[in-house]
C-alpha cells in the first residue's frame, strides 16, 4: 500500500511538472514531436519508479520512417506508459474524450497533437476519425486501442470499428501489438500496484489497401486473431 501511494504521488508531481513543460514546448513546434518526447520521458519515469521492466520484441517489423496504425490490446492502466515509453516511434494517441478533461494532463495531450474522440457524439466522433486520417497521411503514426476500453478480467474484448474505418480510409498498414501481463500490475478498478515484467510484442504490419469500409469487419477479425494468438501463446508459456 505504501509503495502504491508513493507511486501515485510521484505520478501526480511528474504529470504536473512534465505536463507544464509539454504545454510550453508546444508553442515552439508545429509537429508535436518534441512534446511527445517529453511525454515519453514521463512514461519512462513512471515505469522506473513502479519497478516495471519492459521487454520489446519485433521492432524489426516496422520502419520508423513510415506511418502505421498501431493497434494494441488494452489490459490495464499501465498500457499507457508501456506504449508511450517503449514504442520506439513518433505517434499520436486516439483516446476517449474523458482523458482530455484531466487538468494539465489533458492540455498536455492536446499539445502533443493527440486526438480526442467523443463516442457519445456521433458527428464529433466522425470528425475525430477524419483528423486521425489526416495525421496519418501527413506521415505520423496513430495508436488506437481497438477494444475501446480496458479489459475487466485481462481477456481480449471485442473490437470497435472506428480504427478500421481509419485504416480503410488512410490505406496504411495496421501493426498488431500484443501487451502481456499489464493486467496483473493494476487491473481496472483496483488501486494497488504489483510490479512485474511486461512483454511488448510488435507483430508484422498488415496491408490494408485491399479493404474498404464495406469490408472493414474482415480486417477487424484478422487483427483480433493475430493479437489473440500471441496472448494465448504467452499464457501457455507461463502456465
Amino acid at each position: 500500500m505504501i509503495r502504491t501511494f508513493f507511486i501515485a504521488a510521484f505520478t501526480c508531481v511528474c504529470t504536473f511538472v512534465l505536463g507544464i513543460a509539454t504545454i510550453i514546448s508546444s508553442f515552439f513546434t508545429r509537429t508535436g514531436n518534441f512534446p511527445h518526447l517529453i511525454a515519453r520521458a514521463w512514461a519512462n519515469a513512471i515505469l522506473f519508479v513502479s519497478g516495471v521492466r519492459v521487454t520489446v520484441t519485433g521492432v524489426s517489423h516496422i520502419d520508423p520512417d513510415k506511418s502505421y496504425i498501431y493497434m494494441p490490446n488494452h489490459q490495464g492502466n499501465f498500457d499507457i506508459p508501456v506504449l508511450l515509453g517503449r514504442l520506439p516511434v513518433q505517434f499520436r494517441w486516439l483516446a476517449k474524450e474523458e482523458v482530455f478533461r484531466i487538468p494539465i494532463m489533458g492540455r498536455g495531450m492536446r499539445a502533443c497533437g493527440y486526438i480526442s474522440i467523443d463516442r457519445s457524439d456521433r458527428q464529433s466522433a466522425f470528425k475525430s476519425l477524419e483528423r486521425a486520417v489526416e495525421t496519418i497521411r501527413d506521415g505520423t503514426s496513430v495508436v488506437i486501442f481497438p477494444e475501446g476500453t480496458r479489459s475487466v478480467d485481462g481477456k481480449l474484448k471485442s473490437f470497435k470499428k472506428g480504427g478500421f474505418v481509419i485504416a480503410a480510409d488512410a490505406g496504411v498498414p495496421i501493426v498488431p501489438v500484443a501487451i502481456h501481463d499489464t493486467w496483473e500490475i493494476m487491473p481496472k478498478k483496483r488501486f494497488l500496484i504489483k510490479p512485474r515484467d511486461v512483454l511488448l510484442e510488435i507483430r508484422a504490419p498488415v496491408d490494408t489497401t485491399g479493404y474498404s469500409r464495406e469490408t472493414k469487419n474482415e480486417l477487424m477479425e484478422k487483427i483480433r486473431r493475430i493479437i489473440k494468438e500471441r496472448l494465448d501463446r504467452g499464457r501457455e508459456k507461463t502456465s
